[in-house]
């Protein structure tokens, strides 16, 4: 009696390979079931939460929008200001305010020296959370 073989070659030796096609089958069901079982599980322990009319905690902060345009020409919150109010409307927009962050969006053709004195008038009035905005590269 042979084993995997039809023909008739005249050696009754068994085969020698495994077939592995049931056991990729195998694994392939349990794989398809752990899947579908898995999200089960991520509330294994019933809780009943407390319900309380609380703040959040991490309310997103004051955005304070800055531009400067190719002149030098400040923008706070789309509205123009002067160089010589600046620090007035800065420390009246922080004051009674708690955590404000500046976000100053400067054209490229803008003087260094003028971004930098926006910043400090920035810093003085007691802005410390300062981000600048960019374009991406193309």
């Amino acid at each position: 009696m042979a084993f995997g073989s039809f023909e008739n070659s005249g050696s009754s030796q068994p085969m020698a390979e495994i077939n592995t096609t049931p056991l990729v089958d195998v694994m392939l069901v349990l794989l398809v079931i752990f899947i579908i079982t898995a999200p089960l599980f991520s509330d294994a322990v019933p809780i009943d939460l407390p319900r309380v009319d609380a703040s959040r905690l991490d309310d997103p902060p004051r955005v304070l929008s800055v531009a400067i345009d190719a002149a030098g020409e400040v923008f706070v919150d789309g509205q123009a200001s002067a160089p010589t109010e600046l620090a007035a409307r800065f420390a009246a927009i922080t004051a009674g305010n708690g955590e404000i962050e500046l976000h100053l969006r400067a054209d490229r053709a803008t003087p260094y020296e003028r971004v930098t004195e926006v910043l400090a008038e920035a810093q003085r009035a007691g802005l410390v959370k300062i981000a600048f905005v960019t374009e991406p590269r193309r």
